[in-house]
């Protein structure tokens, strides 16, 4: 469905009881969910994409608490508002995406119980969101995440220590966050990680130092990591380490002594043209 300024306010009441997919398409400054998304209760996956110049604020983000079966969200160019409804939860909710989204201040002054609201949710991904400078600790209640994936939030430049929490996390894709310095020591606790990826995080200067407790670790990607310049020696536990993908130079932190004790480890070194990838994400 399209809509245009002013069309967006005055929806048709449409009775789509039998509807799994909608995918809500704006070019206007405010994005009114429609109320009839109350009645839709077999839907599982909702799209909603602002293509206007500038990110469209969301409204009437609390309907979306009457729909049991909803499983999968995906908002694009949107302004997401203060998330601060206390009653709302999504239960059947399983996987959040967000694209060049605004969400700095979806969880500030927000009372609402992250893990209350989102109890299943197992994959959340948030993509250009560039308003991002700090992931909200609060999102590490989510104790049953297994993939968290942000990516290309240039801004982003610290994680939570409370991310150990998040002892059932398999994948942590942190790909071109660029201003990002450092992992925390609480990483050491995700024990059933069996990927990390700090590909293109140039500012990352060292790994920590208790990252070998990290038991399931099985693949790093950590190509253009240009300023990390040694690896710590407790990466000798990585046990079931089992891919390193990476550049010449960070090939070469893979050198004595961790090449001869770790000689399951393939280390597969890339040679990519950094102009031509950055522009392909783009």
């Amino acid at each position: 469905m399209w809509f245009t300024d002013g069309l967006s306010a005055t929806w048709h009441n449409m009775d789509l009881p039998k509807a799994e997919v909608l995918v809500l398409n704006f070019q206007t400054g405010n994005c009114v969910l429609p109320k009839f998304l109350k009645q839709m209760s077999k839907l599982k996956v909702l799209i909603v994409t602002s293509y206007g110049v500038l990110q469209a604020d969301l409204s009437n983000f609390k309907l979306l608490g009457s729909l049991a079966n909803l499983k999968r969200i995906r908002l694009e160019g949107i302004s997401i508002p203060s998330i601060s409804e206390k009653s709302m939860q999504l239960k059947g909710l399983q996987k959040i995406s967000l694209f060049m989204c605004s969400i700095g201040q979806a969880f500030s002054n927000s009372s609402i119980q992250i893990l209350e609201a989102f109890p299943n949710l197992v994959e959340l991904n948030i993509d250009y969101c560039n308003d991002l400078v700090e992931l909200p600790a609060k999102l590490c209640d989510l104790i049953h995440l297994k993939k968290l994936s942000i990516t290309n939030c240039v801004q982003l430049s610290a994680l939570p220590d409370e991310i150990g929490k998040l002892d059932g996390l398999e994948v942590l894709r942190l790909r071109s966050c660029t201003d990002l310095e450092r992992l925390p020591d609480s990483i050491k606790n995700l024990s059933k990680l069996n990927l990390l990826d700090i590909y293109y995080c140039f500012n990352i200067k060292e790994l920590p130092e208790e990252i070998g407790e990290m038991s399931g670790l099985r693949k790093i990607k950590m190509v253009q990591c240009l300023r990390l310049l040694a690896l710590p020696v407790s990466v000798l536990n990585l046990e079931q380490l089992r891919e390193v993908i990476c550049d010449k130079d960070t090939e070469n932190l893979w050198g004595e002594p961790f090449k001869s004790s770790l000689t399951n480890i393939n280390i597969r070194v890339v040679e990519e043209d950094f102009k031509r990838n950055w522009l392909h994400d783009l």
